[in-house]
């Protein structure tokens, strides 16, 4: 089974993100209109059946979704799932916070952490369509601060480490591709990690310290020998700033978020939407239940109430379940709705196609979830699915997808026209099942019929 690759470390790193202030951010998101004001991108199925699914079948989801927030693993969800921009189903379960007892609702606004970085990985497409960059690149054309990166060798007993030199620098592909060799700080058991947080890489101000920071630390591995979650999606974030001479709130503003009429979606909530965020949670093992995430790494927990002090292009965002199924139905549809062309349909053929060599293929994804092989890969910003059956799931060739530290997650299905988003807000997994691998295999055994 395909699982999210989210876990608490993950999710404690993305919190730790010191989240700068991002020019003309605050204005932007506080002039959008509300949701309700946005064309549906969607229109209502005739019913389940019309669009292959039988609805018996499809009832296990609902019914399996909601036993979640029944049995307190999760204060709220929703769950949307469209089929050839049709919505077949969207559901909201539970509470946006407990303590207040107020509902969730569609237009909940939940902090969708990684589910940054496919957004960030079509800005980056954007650009590459404008000849701004190449695939094979090296980093360094960009980020000349990366040119005297070391390579850790190996590392001693005692936790010193064997540094050589780059025996290249990275290529775009490996940045895009978490093949490139940095670190994230998310796990603790190698120095270059530890450097990650020593050094305060996330919680840097500004993206350019973001940089240097990460620029005094070396390389886990050679480039392209291996894959590693890393924070090369900020670094991305960086070049976009970089090449297009705006902020990436900036950037994704008018580039993303406006054309799609994504107008919930930001690096901060402002005033006037502040009610509608979600609350976080996560498991108190003492009183065997979940509470509201309130302390972290003895500072209190990111109220994305106001600008950040890093737009951080690996896990900043902010937004709706809408709203991000607008932009993945841009990405079924080979990178256009509602006649607004964000990417040509190849360019979104190649975030989709993996990118990790064969002899790294065998390695672990670098967390305790899928390990990526010939059945399951990474292309550029996504994981992407080379041959669901071997990969023990159901979906189509080709689908797309990543998630969040605080439980969203997302996919999208070209072979089958799918779109599917979750949201949920508790740190450290779900509590049980993967959320995210049983809602494939629900949605799946229930489309008899994907000739229709």
């Amino acid at each position: 089974m395909i699982h999210t690759p989210m876990r608490l470390a993950a999710a404690f790193a993305v919190l730790s993100l010191g989240l700068a202030p991002a020019g003309d951010s605050f204005a932007q998101a506080a002039r959008r209109p509300a949701a309700v004001a946005t064309p549906p991108a969607f229109t209502p199925a005739a019913s389940p059946e019309a669009l292959g699914f039988d609805s018996a079948r499809l009832a296990k989801l609902d019914a399996y979704m909601r036993g979640v927030v029944d049995q307190g693993r999760v204060a709220g969800m929703t769950t949307f799932l469209a089929r050839k921009g049709k919505v077949v189903s969207f559901k909201i379960y539970g509470k946006a916070s407990l303590e207040s007892g107020k509902p969730m609702t569609e237009d909940s606004i939940f902090r969708i952490y990684s589910m940054t970085k496919p957004i960030t990985g079509v800005a980056m497409m954007i650009l590459f369509e404008e000849g701004k960059w190449r695939l094979d690149d090296p980093v360094t054309r960009y980020v000349p601060e990366f040119k005297n990166l070391k390579v850790v060798k190996s590392v001693n007993p005692d936790g010193t480490m064997v540094l050589e030199d780059m025996v290249r620098p990275p290529t775009m592909r490996e940045v895009m591709s978490h093949t490139a060799g940095f670190g994230y700080g998310l796990q603790d058991e190698h120095p270059v990690d530890k450097l990650y947080r020593e050094k305060g890489v996330l919680r840097s101000v500004g993206l350019k310290q973001m940089i240097d920071r990460t620029a005094e630390i070396p390389l886990v591995f050679q480039p392209g020998t291996s894959w590693r979650y890393s924070s090369s999606v900020d670094i991305q974030g960086y070049i976009v700033e970089k090449l297009s001479g705006q902020t990436l709130g900036q950037f994704f503003e008018q580039r993303i978020f406006g054309p799609l009429k994504m107008v919930d979606t930001a690096f901060f909530v402002p005033p006037a939407k502040a009610s509608r965020l979600a609350a976080v949670y996560v498991f108190d093992r003492e009183q065997r239940k979940i509470v509201e995430a309130k302390q972290l790494f003895g500072g209190d927990v990111p109220t994305y109430l106001s600008p950040p002090a890093n737009e951080s292009g690996g896990g900043g965002l902010v937004g709706t379940t809408m709203d991000y199924a607008r932009f993945a139905q841009m990405l079924v549809n080979g990178g256009v709705l509602e006649g607004v062309r964000i990417l040509s349909p190849a360019s979104v053929e190649m975030m989709g196609t993996n990118m990790i060599p064969r002899e790294a293929l065998v390695g672990s994804n670098g967390t305790v979830g899928t390990r990526f092989n010939d059945a399951v890969g990474f292309g550029l910003d996504f994981m992407v699915v080379n041959d669901p059956r071997r990969a023990g799931s159901l979906e189509g060739k080709g689908t797309m997808s990543w998630g969040g530290a605080a439980g969203t997650w997302f996919w999208v299905d070209p072979t089958n026209n799918v779109v599917f988003v979750g949201m949920i807000q508790r740190l450290g997994g779900s509590g049980g099942d993967d959320l995210g691998g049983m809602a494939r295999t629900l949605t799946y055994q229930a489309l008899l019929h994907p000739e229709k």
